[in-house]
């Protein structure tokens, strides 16, 4: 794969930021972007950075929650002009899922830089995927601006069952897949992920003086409901509960950091409340009740950081805790993300967590395909553990 050398500072550069490594690419062609919010060059996004450099943009392409990044989750986005450019940005979120032909016609290359959180159910390895194989099909190169995995320092989790395939997992990877999004494109096209066995011509800009280990922690919130280092921390973890009846704080202002239910009240001390909050969860679940559970805003992300793996005692805890146990995984009663099968990705958990396995015994089940994975990983590795 096409790299960079890294710049003689010891600190930490994204690649966009590395701007003389791509400039000279990017000089005499129509450009087009995926990107969103996090997409920056120290205080500005990207996009304006690069008009001001003398970059021709032609237009910008949009994921889930947008170009702008405050679309609440899952809603659809219209295509609209971007008010601040007068640049058209076409959305990838809603009518369509990738580039069509038309709109790759006046495009000679495209940029992705999407900050990503290093989870399989994240969306923005689906938008890389996607975009690839629009690029592949339609012979245009892709310049990837890596930027750090703040996940990237462990893997883990079960490899996803591909008869469980959906928007939320579509690729044979655990749950915590440990790569940028630079060397997870080296994947999809390695390992012939790509619709059809296409394969993307691709250039990456590497993050410069990085290595998975590296705590880092992001300038910009990645999506409405993770907006804080906690949070991103605790995801890999608490997504899961998306395909339970129990909060995760969508509808407070502190999101994917407590978990709870109305019905466990009298167990736990401590309670919050969701209620709508535009642009992070409308209608969030148990709207006005008061849920009682877990503050896991008080956990030392040291601790979660140093034990390196998604924790299911939480999971484990809080079954246990719950008085209606057949309800626990209905998720349909719960407006969410998706039943726990998608999320987990292999359709026994349910009764693993029901049957009273320890977090021991699943994990053995998670084998050798865990094992397996770790060292396909190693071939597609732009940065050292």
């Amino acid at each position: 794969m096409p790299a960079a050398s890294a710049t003689s500072s010891n600190a930490l550069q994204t690649g966009a930021e590395q701007t003389k490594l791509y400039l000279p690419y990017l000089s005499g062609k129509r450009v087009a972007l995926l990107a969103n919010q996090t997409a920056i060059i120290g205080p500005s996004h990207l996009v304006d950075s690069l008009r001001k450099l003398g970059v021709n943009i032609v237009k910008v392409f949009g994921p889930e929650h947008g170009f702008r990044g405050n679309a609440s989750a899952g809603a659809k986005v219209a295509d609209e002009v971007d008010s601040a450019t007068g640049i058209p940005l076409i959305s990838l979120y809603g009518g369509k899922s990738k580039p069509s032909k038309e709109d790759l016609a006046d495009v000679d290359i495209m940029i992705y830089d999407l900050q990503d959180v290093g989870c399989r159910f994240y969306t923005n390895i689906n938008a890389l995927a996607r975009l690839m194989e629009a690029c592949a099909e339609n012979n245009k190169e892709l310049l990837i601006l890596d930027r750090p995995n703040p996940n990237g320092y462990f893997v883990d989790g079960p490899i996803l069952d591909m008869k469980y395939k959906s928007g939320i997992g579509m690729f044979p990877i655990p749950i915590t897949h440990g790569l940028t999004i630079g060397e997870f494109a080296g994947m999809l096209n390695g390992e012939g992920w790509l619709a059809n066995g296409v394969t993307c011509k691709i250039k990456v800009i590497p993050v410069a003086n990085y290595t998975h280990s590296m705590q880092y922690t992001l300038p910009v919130k990645p999506s409405p409901n993770l907006n804080s280092q906690q949070s991103i921390i605790l995801y890999p973890s608490l997504c899961l509960f998306e395909g339970t009846i129990l909060s995760q704080g969508r509808g407070t202002y502190f999101p994917f950091t407590v978990l709870g239910s109305p019905l466990l009240e009298g167990k736990y001390p401590f309670s919050f409340t969701p209620v709508g909050i535009k642009g992070m969860a409308e209608t969030p679940l148990h709207m006005n009740k008061t849920c009682y559970g877990l503050d896991l805003r008080t956990v030392n992300p040291r601790d979660l950081i140093k034990q390196k793996k998604i924790n299911l005692q939480w999971m484990i805890e809080l079954y246990n805790a719950y008085p209606e146990k057949e309800k626990f995984f209905d998720y349909k009663q719960s407006n969410q993300m998706g039943n726990i099968d998608k999320l987990i990705g292999y359709g026994e958990f349910k009764e693993q967590i029901k049957q009273g396995m320890s977090e021991e015994a699943i994990r053995k089940t998670w084998e050798p395909g865990l094992s397996a994975y770790k060292e396909k990983r190693k071939k597609y590795l732009l940065y050292a553990d």
